[in-house]
């Protein structure tokens, strides 16, 4: 699909823009300039995360902007240290006071946490009791592992509508995309650029590939606005991060052309099978890592 950013249906029948701005790792400072920026170059879907630290600062641009709040989809993440069930609903009500809402578009469990999924499976019970009371609209998880999710699918009530992981051309990820798909899970794409190798000093970046530079001269696009095309081909969700007025513009400037299948498939086979960011089967409260968006 070109000429507009397309909304994808969630399992439960909310529509999601299938491309956001991320603010992770931008400072508060940084983030309400960016969210504004955002919104007037005409992105509907903000990504924050309560530990993040800059909800307040997405609150603060939503509300500055002239777009009507009925068109934002906001999401924001429960952090591992605040997992439990009431623990959990009183971390939601402090994300929702610094974003200075009155409703939740998305509401996702930030990491799976191996070392106490007692402790992951009660957070979720307390997210569904929200989506019932009708304080957020869908609810999910986030770097769940297959054998994660099948386990808390099993032993909650409702299916998570997104589940959001590290894909991106060399890490695409095709097992877990595989098990979300056959829940009818949303993947939403964390680092979609490919921005975890480089922030984390890694001599990778799928933006320099031959494969992705020769699209980007073929459609007279930049290379990370092919892999943003090759992400939404694939009807996934995006979140790119930037806090720079020409990136956050040139990442949304995707809707006038589209890959061929099997220009999609030439990146697909990029992959490398390299995670960017934190092992989820091994994360508890003292090596928990973020995922580092691009």
């Amino acid at each position: 699909m070109t000429g507009t950013n397309p909304l994808i249906t969630l399992n439960n029948g909310v529509q999601i823009p299938a491309l956001g701005l991320g603010v992770y790792q931008s400072t508060p400072e940084e983030t309400t300039d960016a969210v504004l920026t955002a919104l007037h170059d005409g992105y509907r879907l903000i990504d924050t995360a309560a530990a993040y630290f800059n909800e307040r600062e997405v609150g603060e641009a939503i509300a500055r902007s002239d777009v009507d709040r009925s068109e934002i989809f906001v999401t924001t993440k429960l952090w591992i240290s605040d997992y439990g069930y009431d623990s959990a609903l009183r971390a939601f009500d402090v994300s929702l006071r610094k974003l200075g809402l009155e409703q939740l578009d998305l509401w996702l469990l930030h990491q799976p946490l191996p070392s106490d999924f007692e402790k992951t499976i009660a957070a979720y019970k307390a997210a569904e009791k929200l989506l019932a009371d009708g304080r957020v609209r869908a609810i999910g998880v986030s770097n769940q592992t297959p054998k994660q999710l099948d386990e808390l699918i099993s032993r909650t009530s409702i299916v998570p509508a997104v589940n959001q992981i590290q894909v991106h051309p060399y890490y695409t990820q095709p097992q877990w995309r595989a098990a979300n798909d056959s829940h009818d899970i949303l993947t939403q794409s964390w680092s979609p650029i490919g921005g975890a190798y480089v922030y984390r000093g890694a001599d990778t970046n799928p933006l320099e590939d031959p494969v992705i530079t020769a699209l980007a001269d073929k459609y007279a696009k930049t290379p990370a606005q092919v892999v943003l095309r090759w992400h939404l081909d694939h009807g996934f969700c995006a979140i790119p991060k930037s806090v720079k007025a020409h990136r956050i513009a040139e990442n949304f400037d995707v809707f006038d052309f589209a890959l061929t299948p099997d220009e999609v498939a030439a990146i697909d086979a990029l992959d490398t099978g390299v995670r960017g960011g934190p092992d989820p089967d091994s994360l508890d409260l003292q090596n928990a890592g973020f995922p580092i968006p691009d």
